[in-house]
């Protein structure tokens, strides 16, 4: 597509967003990552490092741009805060009701440069967070307050990856869209098999020890024994895994690998990042403890591909063919 329009990508991590809108022609303008080995990745794929803690960063010194990205962290909000603000006659008692969450940041610069479209991504516990009252400050901030307008949706990345991972995304345009269609991941011809992920030649510090071994088959049955699911998952080849988290690096146990005479393993780094749909050019330079954490808080690049689709099309003022081109060019880009 030949396209140029303009983003920036805050709490960047090693640059899921930025692969996913620059395969639409987008020029990122300007990136934040606080975390200084995740700086290291996204500096060595991108030849451009992020700029530091987002906190620290005037709303007025960022670039203008045309959409806004940001996959914030989960954290709750005061709606007694909101209530004070309101009652004192205070108009922005929603962002007031934020300070000290990151999700102020986010609306803080929305406020300051209006782009046209944003892009957040949390995970899917977000809706439900603190009885429901982190997301409905969210929204009301980003509606009431900013005047957006927003399509929230939880899409499971399983139909483009072999892994289960639910997450919200949550679209929002400055600018009415005509018949914005909800966002719904296309399914595919040939669904993921988790086997597809998977080196050929795996190196035995992969393979877990025997005590390890023995220490996560006996934390599952005592477990089980008291009615609790924990324990680890051997994970069907043929099939699809569970979710990918940031702590895999401590023993696998969410994702193993079973392997024929010998105990299972885990996944290589590499593996983790066939897993969230970076392709084998992507370059990983950190330690594998560092690799797990990047890919585990990493967004799954095909979903953000798609959805980064669906609003490129509507800001082309094409919405009537918005679903029917998105997954043209999605399809594409697996």
């Amino acid at each position: 597509m030949n396209r140029h329009f303009t983003f920036i990508d805050l709490f960047a991590g090693i640059g899921g967003f930025r692969i996913a809108f620059g395969d639409y022609g987008g020029e990122c303008v300007m990136a934040s990552e606080w975390d200084k080995y995740a700086q290291m990745t996204y500096e060595a794929n991108f030849g451009h490092k992020p700029e530091g803690d987002i906190t620290k960063i005037a709303a007025e010194s960022i670039p203008d741009h045309d959409i806004l990205t940001a996959g914030f962290p989960c954290q709750p909000f005061s709606i007694a805060g909101v209530t004070k603000h309101n009652a004192l006659g205070n108009q922005h008692g929603f962002l007031n009701a934020t300070q000290g969450t990151l999700f102020f940041d986010v609306a803080r610069i929305i406020k300051e440069k209006r782009p046209k479209a944003f892009l957040l991504e949390n995970v899917k516990n977000l809706v439900s967070h603190d009885g429901g009252k982190t997301f409905q400050i969210i929204q009301q901030t980003l509606e009431k307050e900013l005047g957006y307008h927003i399509y929230p949706q939880i899409l499971d990345a399983r139909k483009v990856v072999p892994q289960h991972r639910e997450r919200i995304y949550i679209v929002g345009f400055r600018e009415p869209v005509a018949d914005f269609k909800p966002l719904e991941l296309p399914d595919k011809d040939d669904p993921p098999r988790f086997r597809d992920i998977l080196e050929g030649e795996v190196d035995d510090k992969y393979t877990l020890s025997d005590h390890l071994w023995t220490y996560l088959q006996n934390y599952a049955a005592k477990h089980k024994s008291k009615g609790n699911g924990f324990g680890y998952g051997l994970t069907d080849l043929d099939g699809v895994s569970r979710t990918l988290s940031a702590r895999y690096y401590k023993d696998g146990a969410e994702i193993l690998i079973p392997q024929e005479h010998k105990n299972p393993r885990r996944l290589t780094p590499r593996e983790c990042a066939r897993l969230m749909g970076y392709d084998d050019t992507y370059k990983i330079v950190c330690s594998d403890t560092r690799a797990y954490k990047q890919f585990g808080n990493s967004v799954v690049v095909p979903v953000v591909r798609y959805v980064a689709g669906r609003i490129v099309q509507a800001l082309d003022n094409k919405v009537e063919n918005t679903c029917k081109k998105a997954e043209q060019m999605y399809q594409l880009q697996l």
